[in-house]
């Protein structure tokens, strides 16, 4: 539907609504219209608007709505993940080192084979002469697995790091027609 039609609709059905209009149904069906969103209004100092507009233009975002939407989503997901301290979680970490650093990728190694439970998988990228870049899926109790990211990226020679983590939920006891065996996994919850 053409955004202006889509305005006058809602312009009736708020018109209708005031004056208890019993016609409201009838127009709802009539045009199948979407779950409405709210309009909020924020105020915001001009240099973050300017810093949130910046982001509009290099992410190619439509409008102002749309980056503050996925800026709220991303702030939520991060409290979730800070209140999901007990719970199960997937997670990746990513870092770049310096592998001329002494004994770094023998201290890295170690780190992970120590925590073989929460280490699912490691991706290993030579970047250059010097640096290198690693990617390991991690699984387990959240603040396990932050812990295990806050030692790896406090190691000397790590340049960047990164965790990012998704709430999981384990399964009960159960087996799958293809192997009859019992076992359970994690489920990542959904968002929202």
């Amino acid at each position: 539907m053409p955004d202006l039609r889509r305005r006058n609709v809602a312009r009736c059905l708020s018109s209708a609504v005031g004056q208890g209009s019993a016609d409201v149904p009838d127009l709802l069906t009539e045009y199948r219209l979407e779950p409405s969103m709210n309009r909020v209004t924020i105020t915001l100092d001009d240099e973050l608007l300017a810093e949130v507009d910046k982001m509009i233009k290099t992410r190619g975002y439509q409008n102002r709505s749309e980056a503050i939407r996925d800026l709220a989503r991303g702030g939520l997901r991060q409290a979730a993940e800070s209140a999901n301290v007990n719970g199960d979680c997937v997670a990746t970490l990513v870092y770049t080192y310096d592998h001329h650093t002494r004994d770094l990728p023998k201290r890295l190694v170690q780190t992970f084979h120590d925590h073989h439970d929460l280490a699912v998988s490691t991706l290993h990228v030579h970047l250059d002469h010097d640096s290198c870049l690693e990617v390991n899926v991690l699984r387990g109790k959240s603040r396990d697995v932050r812990h295990l990211a806050e030692h790896v990226i406090a190691e000397r020679g790590i340049h960047h790091g990164r965790l990012v983590m998704f709430p999981a939920e384990e399964t009960q006891p159960h087996s799958h027609s293809h192997n009859g065996k019992k076992h359970t996994h994690l489920h990542v919850r959904k968002a929202g």
